[in-house]
C-alpha cells in the first residue's frame, strides 16, 4: 500500500478499516454538524503574509508548554475509545507521542487504563490526563491521585460538557461498545455499580450520568487544590471565561468547542483563539484544537497566538488505517507540511511566528 501523502488520504482511507457505528462514532458532530463544518472552513478565512529574504536555512520547532519542552508544537488531543480504531489503541498513540517527543492527552474514557498507557509511554512527562469532574466526587478525587501517581505532568479539565452533546448519527446506529471493550479508567475503580441498560451500554449510561451540570468555576479551585499537577481548562471559547480560568487556579487554556460534538452552531475555534489570547495575555499558555489538517493551519494558530494546538480525528484514521505506523507518519506528515510553512513564511523557529504573519 502507497503510504498516504496527506491527512485527507488517511481519513479518506479510514473507512476501509471501521464498522459504520465506530466510523460514525469518531465523525459525527452534534446535531447538523455546523460547528463541525466550520471549524474546518474557518481558516480559509486567515491569509498568510510572508516575509522574505530571512535566513531559514537552521529551523527548529521546539517550544515549551507549562515550561516543559516539547518537539514541535502538535499535540494529540483526548479522544475516547481508541481501541474501536487498532486494538493497541491508547498504547499505540502514547509510544508515537513519546517517541516525537510530544504529549498525549489521555481521555478518561480511553479503552486502556491510564496505568497501562503510561507505561506504554515509557516517558510519563509526554502524558496529561483528560477529566471529566464527576458528580461522584470521590471518583473524581480518586481519578486525580491515579493520574499523578501514574506520571502525568497536567490534568486538562474537559468545561464544556454540563450534559452530552446531540449526536444524531450515534443515535441512529444506538451506538455501543463492542464486548470486549472497556472504560478501562472506570471498570476498575472499586464499587462501581453499572446499571442494566438494553440497546446502549451500561458504562457509557453511568458515565452520562456522572456529568455535573452542576459545575461552576469553584469546582476548578477544588480540582487545583487536590494535586500539584497544573490544571488546563479545555473548551473556552470567550475571552471573560478565559479571564475567569486563570482567576480560578487553571494555568493553561484549550480553545475547543469539543470537535464541533457539543453545542452545534458554536464558534470556530479558530475564530475564537484571538478574542482568548487578547483576555489573558501572557499569564498562561493557551493552546487549541479543532479543524486542523494542514501544516499551514498550525501556522495560522500559533500566528493567532496559540502556544500549540492539539489534534484529534485525524490520528484516529491513521490509527485505523496503520496502527502505531500509521499515527507516527501522520504526526511527522505535520510536522514537516509545518517546518515547510515556516521556512517559506520567514519564520526560523516558533519564537519568529506573530500576528503580522496573518490578516
Amino acid at each position: 500500500m502507497n503510504k498516504p501523502i496527506n491527512l485527507f488520504e488517511y481519513e479518506s482511507l479510514a473507512p476501509q478499516h471501521l464498522s459504520q457505528m465506530a466510523l460514525d462514532y469518531y465523525a459525527s458532530g452534534a446535531w447538523d454538524e455546523i460547528t463541525l463544518r466550520d471549524n474546518r472552513s474557518a481558516y480559509e478565512k486567515y491569509k498568510l503574509r510572508p516575509r522574505m529574504l530571512v535566513d531559514v536555512s537552521q529551523r527548529n520547532l521546539s517550544t515549551k508548554i507549562l515550561g516543559q519542552h516539547i518537539k514541535m508544537p502538535i499535540l494529540i488531543a483526548p479522544m475516547a475509545f481508541q481501541c474501536l480504531a487498532h486494538p493497541e489503541g491508547e498504547l499505540a498513540t502514547a509510544r508515537v507521542a513519546a517517541e516525537l517527543g510530544t504529549t498525549m492527552v489521555l481521555s478518561t474514557m480511553s479503552t486502556k487504563s491510564l496505568e497501562d498507557v503510561a507505561l506504554a509511554a515509557n516517558v510519563p512527562k509526554s502524558l496529561w490526563f483528560q477529566l471529566y469532574v464527576h458528580r461522584d466526587r470521590s471518583l473524581t478525587r480518586a481519578l486525580v491521585e491515579r493520574a499523578e501517581a501514574a506520571g502525568c505532568q497536567a490534568l486538562c479539565v474537559t468545561v464544556d460538557a454540563p450534559v452530552l452533546g446531540v449526536r444524531e448519527r450515534d443515535r441512529k446506529n444506538q451506538f455501543t461498545l463492542p464486548p470486549d471493550l472497556e472504560l478501562a479508567n472506570l471498570t476498575s475503580m472499586a464499587n462501581l455499580e453499572i446499571p442494566e441498560t438494553e440497546n446502549e451500554s451500561g458504562l457509557l449510561t453511568y458515565f452520562a450520568n456522572q456529568l455535573d451540570p452542576a459545575l461552576t468555576w469553584r469546582d476548578i479551585e477544588w480540582l487545583q487544590s487536590l494535586t500539584s499537577l497544573p490544571v488546563v481548562v479545555k473548551g473556552i471559547l470567550r475571552g471573560d471565561d478565559a479571564i475567569r480560568a486563570v482567576e480560578h487556579g487553571a494555568k493553561g487554556i484549550i480553545v475547543s468547542n469539543h470537535g464541533g460534538r457539543q453545542l452545534d452552531g458554536a464558534i470556530a475555534t479558530i475564530d475564537a483563539l484571538p478574542e482568548v489570547v487578547a483576555a489573558v495575555g501572557n499569564q498562561v499558555d493557551v493552546l487549541m484544537d479543532g479543524g486542523i489538517r494542514r501544516g499551514t493551519d498550525i501556522l495560522k494558530a500559533l500566528a493567532l497566538g496559540a502556544k500549540a494546538v492539539l489534534i484529534g480525528r485525524p490520528v484516529l484514521w491513521a490509527l485505523a488505517v496503520n496502527g502505531e505506523t500509521g499515527v507516527r507518519h501522520l504526526l511527522e506528515l505535520l510536522r514537516d507540511e509545518l517546518d515547510v510553512a515556516m521556512a517559506l513564511s520567514g519564520c526560523a523557529n516558533i519564537e519568529n511566528i506573530d500576528g503580522t504573519l496573518v490578516n
